[in-house]
Protein backbone atom coordinates (compact mmCIF):
# COMPACT_ATOMS: atom_id res chain seq x y z
CA UNK A 1 0.00 0.00 0.00
CA UNK A 2 1.22 3.49 -0.84
CA UNK A 3 0.33 5.90 1.95
CA UNK A 4 -1.01 9.37 1.26
CA UNK A 5 2.05 11.15 2.64
CA UNK A 6 4.18 9.31 0.05
CA UNK A 7 2.23 10.62 -2.94
CA UNK A 8 3.71 13.22 -5.27
CA UNK A 9 2.35 15.24 -8.16
CA UNK A 10 2.19 13.08 -11.28
CA UNK A 11 1.69 9.77 -9.42
CA UNK A 12 -0.95 7.31 -10.57
CA UNK A 13 -2.60 5.63 -7.57
CA UNK A 14 -4.48 2.36 -7.30
CA UNK A 15 -5.08 1.77 -3.60
CA UNK A 16 -7.74 1.40 -0.95
CA UNK A 17 -8.45 4.40 1.30
CA UNK A 18 -11.08 5.40 3.82
CA UNK A 19 -13.68 7.84 2.49
CA UNK A 20 -13.59 10.52 5.20
CA UNK A 21 -15.99 12.87 3.39
CA UNK A 22 -18.14 12.97 0.27
CA UNK A 23 -20.20 15.85 -1.06
CA UNK A 24 -21.90 16.58 -4.36
CA UNK A 25 -21.16 19.91 -6.00
CA UNK A 26 -21.63 21.76 -9.29
CA UNK A 27 -19.02 23.56 -11.42
CA UNK A 28 -19.50 27.14 -12.63
CA UNK A 29 -20.74 25.64 -15.90
CA UNK A 30 -23.40 23.63 -14.10
CA UNK A 31 -21.68 20.27 -14.40
CA UNK A 32 -22.05 17.97 -11.37
CA UNK A 33 -19.00 16.52 -9.63
CA UNK A 34 -18.09 14.94 -6.26
CA UNK A 35 -15.76 16.25 -3.56
CA UNK A 36 -14.11 13.38 -1.69
CA UNK A 37 -11.62 13.34 1.18
CA UNK A 38 -9.46 10.22 1.33
CA UNK A 39 -7.81 9.17 4.59
CA UNK A 40 -5.20 6.75 5.84
CA UNK A 41 -3.08 6.73 8.98
CA UNK A 42 -0.70 9.32 7.50
CA UNK A 43 -3.33 11.98 6.84
CA UNK A 44 -5.96 13.07 4.32
CA UNK A 45 -6.07 14.07 0.66
CA UNK A 46 -8.71 15.93 -1.32
CA UNK A 47 -10.16 14.09 -4.29
CA UNK A 48 -12.42 15.04 -7.18
CA UNK A 49 -14.71 12.85 -9.27
CA UNK A 50 -15.31 15.11 -12.25
CA UNK A 51 -17.66 12.70 -14.03
CA UNK A 52 -19.62 10.85 -11.31
CA UNK A 53 -21.96 9.18 -13.83
CA UNK A 54 -19.18 7.63 -15.91
CA UNK A 55 -18.49 3.91 -16.14
CA UNK A 56 -16.21 2.69 -13.35
CA UNK A 57 -17.57 5.05 -10.70
CA UNK A 58 -19.51 2.78 -8.33
CA UNK A 59 -21.72 3.82 -5.42
CA UNK A 60 -20.08 4.40 -2.03
CA UNK A 61 -20.75 6.39 1.14
CA UNK A 62 -18.87 8.30 3.82
CA UNK A 63 -16.74 5.98 6.01
CA UNK A 64 -16.66 3.27 3.35
CA UNK A 65 -13.29 1.82 2.40
CA UNK A 66 -12.91 2.46 -1.32
CA UNK A 67 -10.56 1.18 -4.01
CA UNK A 68 -9.42 4.28 -5.90
CA UNK A 69 -7.69 4.67 -9.25
CA UNK A 70 -6.65 8.21 -10.09
CA UNK A 71 -3.98 10.77 -10.88
CA UNK A 72 -2.29 13.00 -8.32
CA UNK A 73 -2.26 16.66 -9.35
CA UNK A 74 -1.59 19.99 -7.67
CA UNK A 75 -4.11 22.80 -7.20
CA UNK A 76 -3.46 26.08 -5.33
CA UNK A 77 -0.28 24.62 -3.88
CA UNK A 78 -1.91 21.48 -2.48
CA UNK A 79 -2.07 17.93 -3.80
CA UNK A 80 -5.35 16.38 -4.85
CA UNK A 81 -6.33 13.30 -6.78
CA UNK A 82 -8.52 13.18 -9.88
CA UNK A 83 -10.45 9.95 -9.37
CA UNK A 84 -10.99 7.95 -12.55
CA UNK A 85 -12.40 4.73 -11.09
CA UNK A 86 -13.70 3.84 -7.64
CA UNK A 87 -15.46 0.91 -6.01
CA UNK A 88 -16.42 -0.03 -2.47
CA UNK A 89 -13.87 -2.45 -1.03
CA UNK A 90 -14.91 -5.68 0.64
CA UNK A 91 -13.96 -6.80 4.14
CA UNK A 92 -10.67 -8.64 4.05
CA UNK A 93 -9.21 -6.34 1.41
CA UNK A 94 -7.98 -3.83 3.99
CA UNK A 95 -6.67 -3.56 7.54
CA UNK A 96 -8.63 -0.83 9.42
CA UNK A 97 -5.58 0.16 11.51
CA UNK A 98 -3.89 1.37 8.30
CA UNK A 99 -6.51 4.10 7.94
CA UNK A 100 -6.56 5.74 11.35
CA UNK A 101 -3.91 8.38 12.02
CA UNK A 102 -2.19 7.40 15.28
CA UNK A 103 0.30 9.16 17.55
CA UNK A 104 3.88 8.02 17.12
CA UNK A 105 4.12 7.81 20.92
CA UNK A 106 2.86 4.95 23.09
CA UNK A 107 -0.49 5.64 24.73
CA UNK A 108 0.58 3.81 27.88
CA UNK A 109 3.82 5.81 28.11
CA UNK A 110 2.02 9.10 27.57
CA UNK A 111 -0.66 8.32 30.11
CA UNK A 112 1.98 7.31 32.62
CA UNK A 113 3.65 10.71 32.19
CA UNK A 114 0.27 12.42 32.55
CA UNK A 115 -0.30 10.60 35.83
CA UNK A 116 3.06 11.87 37.07
CA UNK A 117 1.71 15.40 36.60
CA UNK A 118 -1.56 14.45 38.31
CA UNK A 119 0.28 13.03 41.33
CA UNK A 120 2.56 16.08 41.52
CA UNK A 121 -0.38 18.35 42.43
CA UNK A 122 -0.34 19.00 46.18
CA UNK A 123 -3.57 20.98 46.59
CA UNK A 124 -5.99 18.36 48.00
CA UNK A 125 -9.05 19.78 46.21
CA UNK A 126 -7.41 19.92 42.80
CA UNK A 127 -5.85 16.49 43.32
CA UNK A 128 -9.27 15.00 44.10
CA UNK A 129 -10.72 16.60 40.96
CA UNK A 130 -7.93 15.22 38.79
CA UNK A 131 -8.23 11.75 40.29
CA UNK A 132 -11.97 11.68 39.61
CA UNK A 133 -11.24 12.36 35.95
CA UNK A 134 -7.98 10.58 35.19
CA UNK A 135 -8.13 7.68 37.67
CA UNK A 136 -11.75 6.86 38.51
CA UNK A 137 -13.75 7.67 35.34
CA UNK A 138 -12.97 4.73 33.06
CA UNK A 139 -15.25 5.92 30.25
CA UNK A 140 -13.56 9.31 30.22
CA UNK A 141 -10.08 7.74 30.34
CA UNK A 142 -10.80 5.51 27.33
CA UNK A 143 -12.22 8.45 25.36
CA UNK A 144 -9.40 10.81 26.38
CA UNK A 145 -6.72 8.33 25.32
CA UNK A 146 -8.28 7.70 21.90
CA UNK A 147 -9.44 11.19 20.95
CA UNK A 148 -7.79 13.69 18.66
CA UNK A 149 -7.08 17.24 19.77
CA UNK A 150 -8.64 18.75 16.64
CA UNK A 151 -10.53 17.84 13.52
CA UNK A 152 -7.79 18.99 11.14
CA UNK A 153 -5.41 21.73 12.35
CA UNK A 154 -3.10 19.96 14.85
CA UNK A 155 -2.88 16.63 16.70
CA UNK A 156 -5.72 15.31 14.52
CA UNK A 157 -4.96 11.67 15.24
CA UNK A 158 -5.73 8.88 17.71
CA UNK A 159 -3.91 9.85 20.91
CA UNK A 160 -3.60 13.46 19.76
CA UNK A 161 -5.56 14.88 22.69
CA UNK A 162 -3.34 13.05 25.17
CA UNK A 163 -0.17 14.09 23.33
CA UNK A 164 -1.25 17.76 23.14
CA UNK A 165 -2.26 17.82 26.81
CA UNK A 166 1.17 16.50 27.80
CA UNK A 167 2.86 19.09 25.62
CA UNK A 168 0.91 21.91 27.27
CA UNK A 169 1.55 20.54 30.79
CA UNK A 170 5.28 20.25 30.04
CA UNK A 171 5.46 23.90 28.95
CA UNK A 172 3.44 25.03 31.96
CA UNK A 173 5.79 23.17 34.28
CA UNK A 174 8.68 25.06 32.69
CA UNK A 175 6.86 28.38 33.11
CA UNK A 176 6.41 27.70 36.83
CA UNK A 177 10.16 27.27 37.25
CA UNK A 178 10.89 30.42 35.26
CA UNK A 179 8.18 32.64 36.80
CA UNK A 180 7.63 32.17 40.56
CA UNK A 181 4.41 34.24 40.59
CA UNK A 182 2.56 31.29 39.03
CA UNK A 183 0.52 28.92 41.20
CA UNK A 184 1.83 25.54 40.02
CA UNK A 185 -1.11 23.44 41.26
CA UNK A 186 -3.67 25.65 39.51
CA UNK A 187 -1.64 25.92 36.31
CA UNK A 188 -0.84 22.20 36.01
CA UNK A 189 -4.47 21.28 36.76
CA UNK A 190 -5.62 23.78 34.14
CA UNK A 191 -3.16 22.35 31.61
CA UNK A 192 -4.37 18.80 32.20
CA UNK A 193 -8.04 19.84 31.97
CA UNK A 194 -8.00 22.60 29.38
CA UNK A 195 -9.21 20.41 26.49
CA UNK A 196 -11.24 17.74 28.30
CA UNK A 197 -14.33 19.10 26.54
CA UNK A 198 -12.98 17.77 23.25
CA UNK A 199 -14.01 14.27 24.34
CA UNK A 200 -17.58 15.52 23.80
CA UNK A 201 -16.97 18.15 21.12
CA UNK A 202 -15.58 15.64 18.61
CA UNK A 203 -16.83 12.16 17.77
CA UNK A 204 -14.47 9.22 17.92
CA UNK A 205 -12.54 7.87 14.96
CA UNK A 206 -12.95 7.10 12.16
CA UNK A 207 -15.45 10.00 11.91
CA UNK A 208 -13.59 12.53 14.12
CA UNK A 209 -16.19 15.21 13.39
CA UNK A 210 -18.13 17.73 15.43
CA UNK A 211 -20.99 16.44 17.57
CA UNK A 212 -24.20 18.43 18.12
CA UNK A 213 -22.81 19.71 21.44
CA UNK A 214 -19.54 20.48 19.71
CA UNK A 215 -21.35 22.66 17.21
CA UNK A 216 -23.72 24.28 19.74
CA UNK A 217 -21.40 24.72 22.73
CA UNK A 218 -17.79 23.98 21.81
CA UNK A 219 -15.12 22.28 23.89
CA UNK A 220 -14.35 25.35 26.00
CA UNK A 221 -17.89 25.63 27.39
CA UNK A 222 -18.23 21.85 27.65
CA UNK A 223 -14.96 21.65 29.59
CA UNK A 224 -16.02 24.35 32.05
CA UNK A 225 -19.31 22.50 32.64
CA UNK A 226 -17.41 19.27 33.26
CA UNK A 227 -15.19 21.03 35.82
CA UNK A 228 -18.29 22.40 37.57
CA UNK A 229 -19.93 18.96 37.72
CA UNK A 230 -16.83 17.32 39.17
CA UNK A 231 -16.20 20.11 41.69
CA UNK A 232 -19.84 19.92 42.78
CA UNK A 233 -19.42 16.21 43.50
CA UNK A 234 -16.56 16.95 45.95
CA UNK A 235 -17.98 18.04 49.30
CA UNK A 236 -16.54 21.37 50.41
CA UNK A 237 -14.72 22.18 47.15
CA UNK A 238 -13.84 25.90 47.43
CA UNK A 239 -16.02 28.01 45.15
CA UNK A 240 -13.23 30.52 44.46
CA UNK A 241 -10.87 27.74 43.38
CA UNK A 242 -13.54 26.31 41.09
CA UNK A 243 -14.04 29.76 39.50
CA UNK A 244 -10.31 30.24 39.00
CA UNK A 245 -9.95 26.84 37.36
CA UNK A 246 -12.99 27.42 35.14
CA UNK A 247 -11.64 30.85 34.18
CA UNK A 248 -8.41 29.24 32.95
CA UNK A 249 -10.47 26.81 30.85
CA UNK A 250 -12.78 29.52 29.51
CA UNK A 251 -9.94 31.86 28.52
CA UNK A 252 -7.33 29.44 27.21
CA UNK A 253 -7.78 30.51 23.57
CA UNK A 254 -6.77 33.99 24.65
CA UNK A 255 -9.06 36.12 22.50
CA UNK A 256 -12.82 36.44 22.07
CA UNK A 257 -12.49 36.03 18.29
CA UNK A 258 -10.68 32.73 18.82
CA UNK A 259 -13.61 31.24 20.73
CA UNK A 260 -12.83 32.12 24.36
CA UNK A 261 -15.81 33.69 26.15
CA UNK A 262 -13.36 35.43 28.51
CA UNK A 263 -9.89 36.93 28.04
CA UNK A 264 -7.22 35.82 30.54
CA UNK A 265 -7.40 37.71 33.85
CA UNK A 266 -5.14 35.47 35.97
CA UNK A 267 -1.41 34.91 35.52
CA UNK A 268 -2.10 31.18 35.25
CA UNK A 269 -4.66 31.80 32.50
CA UNK A 270 -2.12 33.86 30.54
CA UNK A 271 0.49 31.11 30.90
CA UNK A 272 -1.99 28.43 29.85
CA UNK A 273 -2.95 30.38 26.72
CA UNK A 274 0.70 30.80 25.75
CA UNK A 275 1.46 27.10 26.33
CA UNK A 276 -1.61 25.94 24.40
CA UNK A 277 -0.83 28.21 21.45
CA UNK A 278 2.85 27.23 21.41
CA UNK A 279 2.20 23.48 21.42
CA UNK A 280 -0.56 23.73 18.81
CA UNK A 281 1.52 25.84 16.42
CA UNK A 282 4.72 23.83 16.74
CA UNK A 283 2.81 20.61 16.10
CA UNK A 284 1.13 22.24 13.10
CA UNK A 285 4.56 23.13 11.70
CA UNK A 286 5.76 19.59 12.40
CA UNK A 287 2.85 18.17 10.42
CA UNK A 288 3.29 20.67 7.57
CA UNK A 289 6.98 19.82 7.17
CA UNK A 290 6.29 16.08 7.46
CA UNK A 291 3.67 16.25 4.71
CA UNK A 292 6.13 18.11 2.47
CA UNK A 293 8.47 15.11 2.48
CA UNK A 294 11.95 15.95 1.19
CA UNK A 295 10.86 19.26 -0.32
CA UNK A 296 13.47 21.86 0.68
CA UNK A 297 12.18 24.98 -1.04
CA UNK A 298 9.46 27.38 0.08
CA UNK A 299 6.21 25.54 0.77
CA UNK A 300 3.78 28.31 -0.14
CA UNK A 301 1.49 30.64 1.78
CA UNK A 302 -0.12 29.16 4.89
CA UNK A 303 -3.34 30.78 6.12
CA UNK A 304 -2.82 29.86 9.78
CA UNK A 305 0.63 31.46 9.95
CA UNK A 306 -0.14 34.12 7.32
CA UNK A 307 3.28 33.48 5.87
CA UNK A 308 5.16 31.54 3.22
CA UNK A 309 6.96 28.72 5.04
CA UNK A 310 10.11 26.69 4.56
CA UNK A 311 12.49 24.58 6.64
CA UNK A 312 15.66 26.03 8.14
CA UNK A 313 18.56 25.33 5.81
CA UNK A 314 21.44 23.23 7.11
CA UNK A 315 24.80 25.01 7.05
Amino acid sequence: MKYLNELREGDRISNIYLCKHKQSAVTKNGKPYENVILQDKTGTLDGKIWDPNSQGIDDFDILDYIDVVGDVTSFAGALQVNIKRVRKASEGEYIPADYLPVSENSTDDMYGKLMEYVNSVSNPWLLQLLQKLFVEDQDFIRSFQNHSAAKTVHHGFVGGLLEHTLGVARLCDFYVQAYPLLNRDLLITSALCHDIGKTQELSEFPLNDYTDDGQLLGHIMIGAEMIHDIASSISGFPSVLESELKHCILSHHGELEFGSPKKPALAEAVALNLADNTDARMETLTEIFASAGQKKEWLGYNRLFESNLRRTKEC
